[in-house]
Formats: structure tokens, sequence, C-alpha cells
């Protein structure tokens, strides 16, 4: 369980991004972050793993306290919070085996990661990961010769390969075009049940978000502005998160979606 308890953020120039935030979520359970720019969102995502320090407030993992942690017990923390990110941030010149391994870095000594001397069992579940993701038969290549949905798997089996409680996950798909923007929501949501993984997705896309997440999270202005479920995402609702436009297009197009889906599934059955 992640629990947030009035978590603020002002910056420096006295622009307040959070306001008083509070949040559960509950493991195994996919939530969608959703918003204008500059709601919020990824300012959330980021000071859950204190990669942005709150201002005030409280994040709690399970039993852990993560705002209060010195710097050594807060690097041991972040083992237990995987972080997917919208430009992949892979090393370009490493394979993709040891890509995925650095997401074991946090386990092993310094003088193991520097000679990326990893334990066998790392090196097992890495290559578990990649055949889960379809990615076995490319460990060995550069991650500068991947596709766009390539190096977001191989960013994802990053994540995982810390063994997380938690998946945040910042704009999977922005980079992504619309059927492999699909497939890695996909996968997200999978791998988080096979795993009962709780799950924060910031993501601009609604039509992803209503499609693929179990619950949906509106964020404007620094303030939660909707938490429920993706089909309460009515032009009202959407109204009140991004503005004034017609939404009656939105929901007919995530409707259409759903019912192709659905003809597709019966068809290959």
């Amino acid at each position: 369980m992640l629990r947030l308890v009035g978590l603020t953020k002002k910056y420096k120039t006295g622009d307040l991004a959070l306001k008083g935030i509070n949040l559960e979520v509950p493991d195994g359970q996919v939530m969608a972050l959703i918003g204008p720019s500059g709601a919020g969102k990824s300012t959330l995502i980021r000071c859950i793993n204190r990669l942005v320090e709150p201002t005030s407030g409280s994040v709690s993992l399970n039993d852990l306290e993560l705002t209060t942690l010195n710097q050594g017990k807060l690097r041991k923390a972040r083992r237990r919070m995987g972080m997917i990110f919208q430009e992949y941030a892979l090393v370009e010149r490493l394979t993709v085996m040891e890509n995925v391994l650095s997401g074991r870095l946090g386990y092993v000594s310094f003088w193991r990661s520097y000679f990326r001397k990893f334990p066998q069992s790392d090196i097992d579940e890495a290559f578990r990961l990649l055949e889960r993701v379809g990615l076995d038969h490319m460990c060995d290549k550069r991650a500068d010769e991947l596709s766009g949905g390539q190096r977001q798997r191989v960013g994802i089996c990053r994540a995982l390969a810390q063994d997380p409680e938690l998946l945040l996950v910042d704009e999977p798909t922005a980079s992504l075009d619309p059927k492999t923007s699909r497939q890695i929501m996909r996968l997200i949501c999978e791998l988080c049940e096979e795993r009962g993984l709780a799950a924060i997705i910031n993501i601009h896309d609604v039509l992803l978000a209503q499609m693929f997440s179990q619950r949906v999270v509106g964020l404007e202005l620094g303030s939660i502005v909707y938490d429920g479920p993706p089909n309460g995402l009515t032009p009202e609702v959407l109204t009140d998160i991004y503005g004034e436009e017609d939404w009656s297009e939105t929901i007919r197009a995530v409707e259409e979606d759903e019912e192709v889906d659905i003809d597709s599934a019966e068809a290959e059955a």
C-alpha cells in the first residue's frame, strides 16, 4: 500500500505544484494519473521516490515512511520503487542485458557493479524478464540500435529487475506510435497483475488511461479533482480537469476501441 498524506511541494519561485495531496494506492492496482501540463503529475511521481523533495506531508510504502529517511536509507528504499521513464533513460552504449542488469545495482557491491560482475541469479532473472517481453533474442544488442518500443520494454525490464513493490511510470507512451503505445500499456498492466504490483502511470492520453487502468486520478493545478473508475470520466469531469472542450468524441472513441478489441478477441477465438 502506498499512502500519501498532505503531500505538498512549493518551489523556490513560490509556485505551489502540489496542494496537500491525500492518496492511497493498494497493492496490485494500476492507477492512471491524468491532467493538463503543469498540473503536478510528474512532480507527484518524483516526490514519492524523492527525486523531488516534498515541502511537507508524508509518503509511506507499506511499512516504510519514505519522507524521513536519510540519504543512505533512501538509496536502499528506492530499490522498492521501479521507475519507468518517458525518454527510456537507457545507457546507449551498453547492451540490452547490461541495461536490464543496471536495475540490480542497488543490490551489489561497488566493485561488482564497476566490473559488471552480477550474480548468476540476477543474470538468469534478466533473461527471464527479456523473454517475457519478447526481447531475449536481442540481449547482446546495444541500446542505441533499438526502436522506441523496444527501448521502453528494456526500461520495463530494468525496473522489474529491482524486484519492486511499486512502479512509477512517467509518460511511457509519449514517444510511441498508437499501436506500440497500446502494447506497452497492456504489457505494464499484465506484468503488474502477474506480480501483484501497484503502479502509478502519469499519462496524457485519456483514451489509454480509460482503456487500461483500473482507477483514474485527475490533477488540476496541484489538486485532485477526480478520483474514480475510468468509466466515470464523463464530459463534465474532463471539463473539470482540462477545461472546456467537446469531450463527447473522446468518450465515443473509447467505446469504439473497446468494441474493436472485443470483436478481435472473438474472431481469434
